[in-house]
């Protein structure tokens, strides 16, 4: 009913009543019609009753009310629905200058931003150094899992890593069932490692989470990591990847020698780059 009253007739290209109508917004039966619905049918909606209900036919309301994509979701819980995935109601630029602003504050820990296909979006300077991301590689976060030999060389842990990657991989194209911009990912990697065909046959499906790697830096040793992904409701087709040390390890103390300006000249010597 709140919906209702802050759609005005001619915002529904309906023409107004005026002052015939008693109550700003639009009648139930305006929605109904709207919306290809009958009235009844549309007042025991209204009204919370036990009746089947389509997403189609919620999606038709939700255009009709003007509901933003949080409203759209809590009318299928109304309903008693499954709702669909979260959408940004904001242009792809929204949050994106404050999320860099934010994995630049976690130095010097690595940090990085993913999008839904694991492509990169940006990275801080500990994830260049620690991680190995560098602009003339792949900027797909799974093509790279596979495929970089400098990460790989470093990942001590790789072999008990890559189920979860893959895995968590396929939770994520699930979500978007037909979305060809997954399938163009895996079949991307495919062709380049038959370890991942290998697990990309095993069918596991695991959330996106938190994950710890082993990983041997050329020039800082032995780093233990863990890496866990965040979301951020607003822009839900962004994960934040943040790195914190494992506790009792000294990967922290490594982590800020590493992104001291002794560490950075160090890590750019050709000797150490060959070791990597």
């Amino acid at each position: 009913m709140a919906r209702r009253a802050r759609v005005s007739p001619a915002e529904a290209g309906l023409p107004d009543g005026g002052a015939r109508r008693r109550t700003p917004g639009l009648r139930r039966e305006e929605v109904a019609v709207l919306a290809g619905v009958g009235v009844s049918w549309y007042q025991w909606l209204e009204q919370g009753r036990d009746i089947t209900v389509s997403p189609h036919v919620l999606d038709a309301v939700a255009r009709v009310l003007k509901l933003n994509g949080a409203e759209r979701r809590h009318l299928y819980v109304l309903a008693g629905a499954n709702p669909p995935l979260p959408q940004s109601d904001y242009d792809a630029e929204y949050l994106c200058d404050g999320l860099k602003r934010l994995i630049e504050a976690w130095m010097p820990l690595p940090a990085h931003i993913m999008d839904v296909y694991t492509n990169c979006v940006a990275y801080n300077d500990s994830a260049a150094l620690v991680l190995g991301f560098r602009p003339d590689i792949s900027q797909n976060c799974v093509v790279n899992f596979f495929t970089d030999s400098v990460y790989r060389a470093r990942a001590r842990s790789w072999e008990l890593t890559a189920p979860w990657v893959v895995a968590q991989f396929r939770a994520a194209m699930a979500d978007h069932p037909r979305d060809e911009g997954f399938q163009s990912v895996v079949e991307e990697v495919s062709a380049l490692s038959e370890e991942f065909v290998e697990l990309w046959a095993r069918a596991d499906v695991r959330p996106g989470g938190q994950l710890t790697k082993e990983l041997e830096h050329p020039v800082a040793g032995t780093l233990f990591l863990e890496s866990t992904q965040l979301r951020v409701p607003a822009r839900p087709d962004l994960t934040i990847v943040l790195h914190n040390p494992v506790p009792d390890t000294d990967t922290a103390a490594k982590l800020e020698w590493l992104t001291s300006p002794e560490g950075r000249r160090r890590a750019m010597r050709p000797a150490d780059t060959l070791i990597a």
